[in-house]
């Protein structure tokens, strides 16, 4: 989730925080209680800075501030209410909710507020507000009607809370391990799949019984294009080597080997397959490279092995590597089956 993404999502929390301060100071009226009637004013001016926080980045503050204002607000609903109103739920969500928050603010670079220290602070006043409440009794009295329906609106507030921000966390850790799954299967610079990948695909298909073949592939003379023209340069050409390769070989596995040297995997029977490879080196040698102003000439040699029933993978693969350097010895830029 990038700052952009966090800074909407907090403008969506602050309005609707706000929408139910207005309705609890509605609430508060209906149960004649003017301390909580008063309160609101700040509360309601707290929200309205939470904006211009917002707008200026400063969620660092912004958190802080609702942090201890809704610590604040709740403990004194408690106190002027009681516990059987359910003020003192939302002391509870926001546990899990602060620990949302350390989390976001590391992964943006954002001071981290202490969860476990500040989770300390609400839970002991969670058990001030409502042992006081509980030993001496509310300041005012609600009717038992009107208590008993505003602690079920509270409870279903609280349970949305805890259930959206469970399923954002749940999600959010997906992400990061889908991220996780991507940088050791996919390799960096080309965007292609990595050796480890092309491996364990390898392994799995080689029981599957159908018409495949692994191409290894080299980018001649690929160092003198490092010496000459730069390693920025050789980057460039691997990428767009890599971007023809998958543009070509659409319905191939794709892999960077290490190096220059790439694998393809192709389930087409062997023929047919050798011509794909064919069209990719032609379509790379007439590719005309530019870096830098300078016009690069690029060509790759390809070794061909189809599968042979009880094969190892390794045994395969050296098997289209020997193919590959029969093709380097005999002057480079073809096929070699």
């Amino acid at each position: 989730m990038d700052f952009t993404r966090i800074r909407r999502f907090t403008y969506i929390i602050n309005t609707v925080i706000l929408l139910l301060v207005l309705g609890l100071a509605g609430f508060f009226f209906l149960c004649k209680a003017p301390v909580l009637i008063w309160f609101s004013i700040p509360t309601l001016l707290v929200y309205v800075i939470g904006y211009i926080l917002i707008f200026k980045d400063r969620l660092d503050i912004y958190v802080r501030l609702v942090y201890f204002w809704i610590t604040l607000y709740m403990c004194l609903c408690t106190f002027c209410l009681g516990y059987k109103i359910g003020f003192h739920l939302y002391c509870l969500s926001m546990i899990p909710i602060i620990f949302y928050t350390e989390y976001m603010a590391d992964k943006i670079g954002k001071k981290k507020i202490n969860a476990f220290v500040v989770s300390g602070i609400i839970a002991i006043c969670y058990l001030l507000c409502t042992g006081y409440a509980g030993f001496n009794g509310p300041l005012y009295d609600v009717d038992n009607a009107i208590a008993g329906a505003f602690w079920a609106f509270n409870s279903v507030i609280v349970i949305a809370f805890l259930v959206f921000y469970s399923r954002l966390m749940l999600s959010l850790i997906g992400d990061y391990e889908n991220q996780l799954k991507k940088t050791a299967l996919v390799d960096r610079l080309t965007g292609l799949y990595n050796r480890h990948y092309m491996m364990t695909k390898l392994e799995s298909v080689i029981a599957e019984n159908n018409p495949l073949f692994i191409t290894m592939i080299d980018i001649d003379d690929f160092k003198k294009i490092n010496d000459r023209y730069g390693h920025n340069a050789g980057d460039y050409v691997l990428i767009n080597v890599a971007r023809i390769m998958q543009e070509v070989c659409k319905d191939c596995s794709v892999s960077r080997w290490g190096g220059e040297e790439f694998l393809i995997l192709t389930f087409k029977p062997l023929e047919e397959g050798i011509s794909l490879i064919e069209e990719l080196r032609s379509r790379i040698d007439s590719e005309d490279f530019i870096f830098g102003g300078e016009h690069i000439k690029v060509t790759i040699t390809a070794g061909v092995s189809d599968y042979t029933s009880g094969t190892s993978v390794d045994k395969w693969v050296s098997a289209a590597d020997d193919n590959l350097y029969k093709g380097k010895k005999n002057g480079k830029n073809q096929v070699v089956r």
